[in-house]
Formats: C-alpha cells, structure tokens, sequence
C-alpha cells in the first residue's frame, strides 16, 4: 500500500477499498446499512492511513445542515460572480447557505472541490466545468452517491444531471447576422476549447450565419483555444497580421473580447472600420470603454437563480432532469458597425 502523503480524505478510503464514499462514510458512523465486516473494514483502514474527521465540516452539519456547494471556473469574472449573486438569493429564500469554491479552470482542482463537498455532506452541488475538464468521474461519483447536482453554462453527462444553459448558437448567428447586415464579410470567431458544449453550440451558430448567406467558410478564421488573456492576445495578433485579415471578429466570452480589444488597438487599427467586434460578456466595462462595445450579455443572474431552482427541486425529491435555456441579448454599441446605422 502506498505511502499516504497528504490528508487521507473519504475518497482515498473507498478507492482503497473499491467500495462508494457513501458506504465509507456510513461505516464511519456505525449506519446499521452497512454490515459489521465492512464497518470493521472501513475503520482499520482509516486508523492505518490516519484518517482524520474533518471538524469544520462536522461543525457545518450541526449548526447550518442545509448547505449548497457551487464550484465555477473563475471567480473573479463578472459572469460567475452575477451567476453566484442569482444562486445566493435563490438560496437564501430556501433557508440554504452556499458555499463557493473556484477551481481555476483546472480539472484536478475542480475534482479535490467536489471531494470536499462531499465531505461537508452538502444537500446539493450546483457546477460549471473547467475547460480542461473531459473525464466526468468524479461527477459520475456524485451520481452514484444521489447527490442533487445541476450544471450551468458548460455541462456534461445529459442523461444523468440538469442543466441550464444560454442561447449562445441563436446568439451568435445573430450577433454575425448583425456584422455582415452592417458591413463585415471576414468574419473570424474566438473562441475556447472545442469540447467544451458552450463553444460549440456558439460556433455553431457563427457558422450558420456564414452559411445562409452564402459566405465562405475559411477554417483559418477559427481559433478555438485556451480561454485565457494571453493566448486570446496573441491568437488576435497572429489574425490581424495576416494579409487577408479578418475585418470583424465575434468573441467567445468576456476575457477573449477584452483581449481581442486591446490586440485590435495594440496593432493599430480602428474599431469598427477596420475591425469589427462583438463579445459574449456580462462585463459592465464593455459599455465605458472607447469606442463602447457590441455585447451579447448573458441574464447571468437570472442563470444562477434557474440553476438554483432546479437543485432545489432535486434536493426536495424530484427525479426529473431538466433542460433549462435562458436566452441572452444582443446590445448594440459602437464597436460593430462598420455602415453606420
């Protein structure tokens, strides 16, 4: 058995044992579901790795037992803030506390959250995938265990979780509908990583604009990559360097439309005449930057409080697994008419 190396959690005693972290978590507290071997089992293996109750979790179920977990990509951003801000007042109207955890658009980070909530015998967890997530294990897990779970934004696992999602591929047709009805006809699309659902349901819909009216489809002008501020930078800068350049650009989400702004501006060029733009972003920057900026805005508050609803309503026994679309708005500014309208 290997060296145990950091806090033994309840996880590390059922992988031990190939048994559920509900049964190791039963066997801990003598439940009369779990039989005497195995309780025996579960107990010797914890008092070999040291295994350790985690207090403040223990503290938590006394004295506020109705706790709601909810982990998000990056905290930080004016779009899982407002979607948090939705989730809290949801919740608090439920008599539910949450707590929030950030996993940094890392999977393993995303993974040891899960665990911990699971720890802290959370009612329900509400999540939004890290874009380096592609192996659902541990949400799997939280399936077996009967764990009310919800996805919002980025989702995975249709059959097993609800979900709440945007418009985005009816959004982005519109928003490239918009550039090329105002002048646009190179149109390049920013986005994140391709197996992340929310980039291909946006692409998607870029793609049909072109299509329908019967623009060609230069595979060059789609970058999808890390969602990140740097990469979202340098991508711009390679586009606009090239001698065909884009003459309009529609960006995924927040921190690729402000790195595309600042590319746009750093190379030179003028915005819209030049180079078009429109960003899915909450981002109230985006209406007091110069020139102010074409949005498709996300109604991530109200994301946050339907995401909410639908834990609640698992919490509260209902099997059913919804499909939940709150559809987005295109706000028109100043950075995505070339023909002035």
């Amino acid at each position: 058995m290997a060296v145990n190396k950091h806090r033994t959690s309840l996880k590390d005693l059922a992988r031990e044992l190939g048994v559920s972290i509900a049964t190791v978590s039963r066997a801990l507290r003598n439940s009369p579901e779990i039989g005497k071997d195995m309780q025996q089992k579960v107990k010797e293996l914890a008092k070999q790795l040291n295994y350790r109750p985690n207090p403040f979790a223990q503290s938590l179920r006394r004295e506020a037992p109705k706790i709601i977990g909810v982990v998000v990509p990056n905290l930080v951003t004016h779009y899982y803030a407002a979607v948090l801000d939705g989730i809290e007042n949801e919740a608090a109207r439920a008599g539910y506390s949450v707590i929030s955890a950030n996993s940094h658009e890392d999977f393993d980070t995303e993974a040891r959250v899960i665990d911990n909530f699971i720890g802290l015998h959370v009612e329900g967890i509400i999540a939004c995938l890290a874009q380096n997530t592609t192996d659902y294990s541990h949400f799997e897990e939280i399936a077996r265990m009967g764990i009310p779970l919800v996805f919002f934004g980025r989702t995975c696992l249709p059959d097993l979780f609800s979900s709440v999602t945007a418009n985005g591929d009816e959004a982005a047709q519109m928003a490239t509908q918009h550039l090329i009805d105002t002048g646009s006809r190179r149109i390049a699309f920013i986005g994140g990583p391709n197996h992340i659902d929310m980039v291909r349901r946006r692409k998607h819909g870029y793609l049909e604009a072109l299509r329908e009216n019967s623009l060609p489809i230069d595979r060059d002008m789609v970058i999808c990559d890390r969602i990140d501020y740097d990469v979202a930078l340098r991508s711009t800068i390679e586009l606009l360097s090239r001698p065909n350049r884009p003459d309009a650009i529609l960006a995924f989400n927040d921190i690729i439309t402000f790195a595309a702004f600042t590319a746009i501006k750093q190379m030179g060029l003028t915005i819209p005449d030049d180079v078009a733009l429109i960003g899915f972003t909450d981002d109230a920057h985006a209406a007091y930057v110069t020139p102010r900026m074409s949005a498709i805005e996300d109604q991530s508050h109200e994301m946050g409080a339907t995401a909410c609803q639908l834990l609640l309503k698992s919490i509260g026994g209902d099997k059913t697994i919804y499909r939940e679309r709150v559809p987005q708005q295109l706000v028109i500014r100043d950075t995505s008419a070339k023909i002035r309208l």
